[in-house]
């Protein structure tokens, strides 16, 4: 396994499971401070507008979060995962067509006991929003968010546990082949580790690691925005819970206050085409935008002092699918790629279906995430490409 983030301790670990001697590596500490997953928060959320099939998996991850609670506490550690609820807002009326209307119409039919909110409940429940900012919306309270990095690093100690040879500041610097087929992979230092099959779910790198990739997968940064800000108790749950607001035009969500004070606020866009191994400046235009935002939106935010800023990086697919396939012209080369921006939550089941295929067991949802060729580029109704 190459790259020991939350898709590569996951699928370590239901390898292990299954029987398989697994070696994962990584190329620096594991967890690594530049992945996507090592970060205060991700959200866990079914909320995908009319695409049923991701909300089908979320259904799944989401009892995989909870027994990962109830085994957390029993091995006398806590939960990680809060299921605390998901505010969706909008600052005009639900329409047909936009992600809020949308999900709202796909999860009540669902049965989720969703509570709908208009301006003046939004102004009563939330009262640290702008008032009048937001004028519908609704709360999912079979949601919430994890605390990814720490998820990882207690995947990571589990997967010690069990026998999983974890080496890290191992320098990817390729495959090893023979006779037509991946054997291994190499580091830059010169050493091999033999495999008879090898993943990769290297994450943003994964373009850089495989180049015939690059034009389906590319790497892009995002901006996030961790304040410190000097009155918490508004901001924290129940008086503030995990949020979008205006997501699938706009791009904006973030989170309540953490046990540290801590707010996050993040930007489901875009973002910027960047090399992940180029020094991550944060750009200078970022700030001002999100203190703007933040100023119509969240005033008490608006001015509060900057704890982190940072950008979490994705390993974008042109269609915002996870590919999660064998190669098909490198026998012994399994990929794990795709995140675009969405990877963490299906944590749960993603272990699985990489599995699924370094079997070639049978599995429709690999069907949607099968190896294909550049195509219409679309994404999640919650981001937005502007």
């Amino acid at each position: 396994m190459v790259g020991a983030g939350a898709i590569g301790v996951a699928t370590a670990r239901v390898l292990r499971g299954r029987g398989f001697e697994v070696t994962l590596v990584e190329r620096g500490s594991a967890p690594h401070p530049d992945a996507a997953s090592t970060d205060l928060s991700k959200l866990v959320r079914g909320d995908y507008g009319v695409d049923a099939f991701y909300t089908d998996l979320m259904e799944r991850a989401l009892e995989g979060f909870r027994e990962r609670n109830r085994r957390w506490c029993r091995a006398g550690g806590r939960a990680l995962f809060h299921e605390t609820g998901f505010l969706v807002l909008s600052s005009v009326p639900f329409a047909s067509g936009g992600f809020e209307n949308d999900s709202f119409s796909a999860l009540l039919a669902r049965g989720y006991p969703l509570e709908r909110l208009d301006a003046a409940r939004i102004a009563q429940r939330f009262p640290v929003l702008a008032p009048g900012r937001f004028v519908d919306g609704y709360v999912n309270p079979a949601a919430g968010w994890a605390e990814s990095g720490a998820v990882v690093a207690a995947e990571l100690d589990d997967a010690r546990a069990e026998g999983i040879h974890i080496v890290a500041n191992f320098s990817f610097a390729g495959l090893v082949e023979r006779a037509g087929r991946v054997t291994g992979v190499r580091s830059h230092g010169g050493a091999a580790i033999e495999a008879d099959v090898v993943v990769l779910a290297a994450g943003t790198w994964l373009p850089k690691l495989l180049p015939e990739l690059a034009d389906r997968i590319r790497s892009t940064g995002h901006p996030v925005m961790v304040f410190q800000p000097s009155h918490v108790a508004p901001l924290r749950v129940p008086s503030f819970l995990p949020w979008a607001a205006d997501i699938g035009r706009t791009g904006w969500y973030g989170f309540p206050a953490n046990a540290d004070g801590l707010v996050k606020v993040a930007n489901h866009g875009a973002g910027h085409a960047r090399d992940p191994d180029a020094p991550r400046s944060f750009p200078a235009g970022e700030e001002p935008r999100f203190r703007a935002f933040l100023r119509g939106a969240v005033p008490s935010l608006a001015d509060a002092k900057v704890a982190l800023e940072r950008l979490c990086f994705y390993a974008d697919s042109f269609d915002g699918d996870f590919l999660i396939a064998r190669h098909p012209e490198r026998p012994g080369l399994v990929v794990a790629t795709g995140d675009s921006g969405h990877a963490f939550k299906f944590m749960p089941v993603l272990g699985e279906l990489v599995a699924d295929a370094v079997e070639a067991r049978p599995n429709p949802v690999l069907e949607r995430f099968r190896w294909r060729k550049l195509g219409d580029v679309r994404a999640e109704q919650a981001r937005c490409r502007e």
